[in-house]
């Protein structure tokens, strides 16, 4: 296979983005580390709003990874508010690519 220039192009910029996705995450658990620190044990209250987006986003995610992130809430927590919003028809179970398939 030879490489035309425009597919050089394509892949360097896809190594440059993906290398700054991966600081970005790398930054944000870090982040998340400092904070758990200093909130100790206390608890942080949420209303359903907040748990929605933390629900939804944590839902994309598989369990392993979220623990791996070292979120603020346990991946068992946001699974829980996830299965819970979605049982009182608050958050869809259906995924966006799932969403979008069914229209």
């Amino acid at each position: 296979m030879t490489w035309r220039p425009w597919q050089f192009f394509l892949v360097a910029i896809a190594g440059w983005m993906n290398r700054q996705r991966q600081e970005a995450i790398s930054y944000l658990k870090e982040e998340n580390r400092i904070l758990r620190e200093k909130l100790g044990q206390k608890r942080i209250l949420l209303d359903i709003s907040q748990k929605r987006r933390l629900a939804r986003a944590a839902g994309r995610l598989p369990r392993k990874l979220l623990r791996e992130l070292g979120t603020i809430f346990s991946p068992d927590t946001l699974l829980k508010w996830r299965r819970w919003l979605i049982a009182r028809n608050l958050l869809s179970g259906k995924s966006p690519v799932d969403l979008v398939s069914s229209i």
